[in-house]
């Protein structure tokens, strides 16, 4: 399937993209690079202009009443939200309507290339690109964690423009598909809903969510690439001939109608593989990078699932196992897709003061600081 974005790459763009994108054995970025760059783009329009204009008039007792660290984290947010919406529903237009993609089988998925999965790709290359300036612009605010995720993000979606893996790039995407919710229950936090029951039931979607987009797709969709992979470091020990060179066509492919069709070098299988024609072992440091990558990213999903499930059970406590908590001391130290922020501890007394440390975003209600300040960075330690 061709690129289905309407607009082609300026020749100029293209030209002056690349000379950096054959240093990096970066193939099909030029044929991306406005994609890329429009999505990056459109995300500082978002968080630097469009969310403060709208939420200081949508919001007018709350937003502007906000820290500046809370109002960075609700821009930031915003950016999220409308980045998961859009490239997931665009992800999985992509995986229903690109016929090519479906016929790929092990060396297509790993060498092969369409331009829809291009796309994708591009597009979540430019939020990633977006997120890491984020991170490194307000390191105190996100801190090393969310850096790691956005520089491990960058590192496995830059790798398809080689192309490399392109056909996981939508596959791989859908992990936003909890994101909303995520977001939503940081939203819920900041307009004084917490513990309501929109966000109860919000909490509920987005444990379910984050449970079977990102630990139990994200693991299996992670084994098959990694038992594709598997094959492509010994690709040439079991293959007499490299694909296209001419002596050999290829395996049959049943397409979707059910019409087999004999694919040989000239036909449409050499346009999948035609930036990787004659593919070999895969190199060894491309399949630990992004397998590393990868791999990163799992571990980092299953710890933020355990530390999403603390986190809901202490917003809907009741004040029996509230108060049995206060005797048993019990410390509250929440984390979800960050890390604590700058080492600063906020301890609450019963009466709701701080009672030592620094308190955090300035939002502290009846003994227990607001927001819901683990997801994106801002851990709240407090006793309760």
């Amino acid at each position: 399937m061709h690129d289905p974005f309407p607009f082609p790459p300026p020749p100029l763009l293209v030209k002056a993209i690349t000379p950096l994108a054959d240093f990096l054995s970066l193939s099909t970025l030029p044929i991306h690079i406005h994609e890329l760059l429009l999505a990056a783009l459109s995300y500082h329009i978002i968080c630097a202009y469009l969310s403060p204009f709208l939420s200081r008039r949508l919001f007018p007792s709350i937003y502007p009443s906000l820290p500046l660290r809370s109002r960075v984290n609700w821009d930031v947010h915003v950016v999220s939200l409308v980045q998961s919406v859009v490239v997931c529903a665009a992800a999985i237009w992509v995986m229903i309507a690109d016929q090519e993609r479906k016929s790929m089988g092990m060396e297509e998925r790993i060498w092969g290339y369409t331009g829809a999965d291009g796309m994708i790709q591009a597009f979540a290359a430019g939020y990633f690109l977006w997120d890491l300036q984020i991170c490194l612009r307000y390191l105190g605010i996100f801190g090393p964690g969310l850096l790691m995720h956005a520089v491990a993000a960058l590192v496995v979606f830059s790798l398809g423009f080689r192309p490399f893996v392109n056909y996981y790039a939508p596959t791989f995407i859908l992990y936003e598909l909890s994101s909303p919710f995520l977001n939503f229950h940081w939203f819920f936090d900041k307009l004084h809903m917490t513990g309501s029951k929109p966000q109860w039931y919000n909490g509920i979607i987005l444990l379910g969510s984050f449970f079977c987009c990102r630990l139990l797709w994200g693991t299996y969709q992670s084994l098959r690439v990694y038992q594709d992979c598997w094959a492509a470091l010994h690709f040439s020990d079991t293959h007499g001939s490299p694909v296209g060179d001419g002596l050999h066509v290829s395996r049959e492919i049943t397409h979707p109608k059910g019409i087999p069709e004999l694919m040989d070098p000239t036909g449409g299988r050499a346009e999948l593989m035609k930036y990787n024609p004659n593919p070999e072992n895969m190199p060894l440091w491309l399949g630990l990078t992004y397998l590393g990558s990868n791999m990163m990213l799992n571990t980092l999903n299953f710890y933020w699932f355990g530390k999403m499930i603390e986190t809901v059970k202490k917003r809907f406590r009741t004040p029996k196992e509230d108060a049995k908590a206060k005797e048993d001391g019990e410390v509250a130290d929440v984390v979800v897709e960050g890390v604590e922020l700058d080492g600063r501890v906020v301890e609450l007394a019963a009466d709701g003061h701080v009672k030592r440390g620094e308190e955090m975003n300035g939002e502290v209600r009846s003994g227990k600081a607001s927001g819901f300040e683990e997801a994106h960075g801002e851990t709240t330690r407090r006793k309760v």
